[in-house]
């Protein structure tokens, strides 16, 4: 293993020190490892919090910010937040009017989140939840019941953090954050295993001619293994499961072609052209992007596409202003 760390067990507090000493936007909670905007949620606003396991970077703290997260907490790399990381992020952000969990659909994430609610509610802080499951991969994973919850947050949590920046009320975000959870799907792959720190080796054994198709952010297996192709054979293989689920035909939407950590942009770019030309033959009109890494999976090569259908009121939440590390515009 070689990685940029002084050791195992001290990397997510170490990181955090970077991510407070690099980025004036945020201040950090280090005895509940939580992202928080410098200054606090504004009177009235609806708060957002997410969080999870680390290892997602940009995801979840480098979206706390303008026009996004209020608060986001750090787990252990891949492993859920603690309920008590998530209550003190819940209190912490919330000024009055509620607060939104945007929670991935992974069984500790759920839990966890579900409890740290509870506790918040003793202390009079209403709390909805939105639990995000978009890909389309698998079913009833080894982590979840039912899908699990990748690329789609990214976009989630900046439309999401839109409207509760207009000052619209819990209800009112919770159910934007519905209608956008129902209409966006996603499908990645893999080139390569990641190496979770504290392991020291690959997370599973992937041989040099080999790719695994609809690879979870953990490293979860997919729907199947196979020789590796060309890039327009493996967009096709992202694509069409896709479009097989919802249809997208005839409809506006956003396209992201993630990384997850290991692949470069030159590879990203073209594996978007090949995607948008799919989508293109297909009857789906692209009205945004977003090429990059984004949702993660430490060093893993390998790429996802995410697809959400939106329409004029979605649209202008996501061209609205946003100021945090991982998104900015407008701003």
């Amino acid at each position: 293993m070689k990685k940029l760390i002084n050791s195992p067990d001290d990397v997510i507090a170490e990181a955090l020190r970077g991510i407070e000493a690099s980025d004036d936007r945020v201040r950090i909670d280090h005895q509940h490892r939580v992202i928080l905007r410098a200054e606090p949620t504004r009177p009235g606003k609806v708060a957002l919090v997410s969080g999870g396991g680390s290892g997602h970077e940009p995801l979840h703290g480098g979206y706390v910010g303008v026009g996004m997260l209020d608060a986001a907490c750090a787990g252990q790399v891949f492993t859920s937040p603690t309920p008590d990381q998530i209550h003190a992020a819940t209190v912490a952000a919330d000024s009055g009017a509620g607060v939104l969990h945007i929670v991935k659909n992974y069984t500790g994430d759920v839990l966890n989140f579900e409890m740290a609610a509870e506790l918040a509610a003793e202390e009079d802080v209403r709390v909805e939840t939105v639990v995000i499951a978009d890909d389309v991969a698998v079913q009833d994973s080894l982590y979840t019941a039912g899908r699990r919850g990748v690329g789609l947050t990214v976009l989630l949590e900046k439309i999401v953090g839109a409207a509760a920046e207009e000052g619209r009320d819990l209800d009112q975000v919770l159910a934007v954050a519905n209608r956008v959870n129902a209409q966006g799907r996603s499908m990645g792959m893999a080139l390569t295993s990641c190496t979770v720190p504290a392991a020291g080796r690959p997370t599973f054994d992937l041989p040099e001619d080999q790719m695994e198709i609809g690879i979870g952010i953990h490293g979860e297996p997919g729907r199947h293994r196979e020789p590796l192709a060309t890039a327009k054979d493996i967009a096709r293989q992202l694509v069409e499961p896709i479009l097989a689920d919802r249809d997208f035909r005839g409809k506006r939407t956003i396209v992201m072609v993630g990384g997850m950590g290991g692949t470069p942009l030159i590879e990203l770019y073209l594996m978007y052209g090949e995607v948008k030309a799919l989508l293109d033959a297909a009857g789906v009109s692209v009205e945004r992007n977003l090429v990059g890494n984004y949702i993660t999976s430490l060093d893993m090569a390998g790429c996802a596409v995410t697809v959400l259908e939106v329409d004029d009121e979605l649209l202008a939440l996501w061209d609205a202003p946003v100021n945090t590390s991982g998104l900015r515009w407008g701003l």
